[in-house]
């Protein structure tokens, strides 16, 4: 589950404020027993993502709170000792496009990706070793070659760092 703050108005739908503020983070979901009510009038708007590796492609790092193993997995594999709040304006400007809403993506040797980052080609599509899964809401489709040349990516270099750095996000078991 991930959450970018209050994304919803008091009817359930979601507005334009798409970036209420720069903390990204991806949650478990379930904690210390807590329960929520999803899209509770002025509480954060849940975000479901299929894994780890789709949340850290739409700019999303570990929670500290609830995740605070992989929080603290991903700081030390990306090589960052700053504070979460630096974190989150350094993927910030990683991830967004300011004032369009747009993501930002670029382009890199395929080569150079560790598993776990996803690229674009006519869809989006997650490394792993000599492959690549097509990525889908239900889950991951048939692997097929991994291409060669330069590539478009997804995943923030930041969350790049982190997984050539030893982060292993948790996968879906279609995966």
């Amino acid at each position: 589950m991930g959450n970018r703050g209050i994304l919803h108005d008091e009817r359930g739908h979601i507005g334009r404020a798409l970036w209420k503020h720069k903390s990204w983070i991806i949650c478990v979901l379930e904690h210390k027993g807590w329960h929520r009510t999803v899209m509770t009038p002025g509480a954060y708007t849940e975000l479901f993502f299929l894994d780890d590796a789709v949340a850290l492609a739409a700019g999303h790092r570990p929670c500290a709170l609830c995740r605070r193993s992989a929080f603290d997995a991903y700081r030390r594999a990306a090589g960052l000792t700053s504070r979460a709040s630096d974190m989150d304006d350094r993927l910030h400007t990683e991830r967004a496009i300011p004032r369009t809403f747009g993501q930002r993506r670029y382009q890199t040797d395929a080569a150079t990706l560790p598993d776990g980052a996803i690229i674009l080609d006519t869809i989006p599509l997650l490394v792993q070793g000599d492959r690549l899964r097509p990525v889908s809401p239900s889950g991951y489709g048939d692997p097929r070659p991994r291409m060669t040349g330069i590539v478009t990516v997804l995943t923030p270099p930041t969350s790049v760092a982190a997984l050539k750095g030893g982060f292993s996000p948790v996968l879906h078991p279609s995966a």
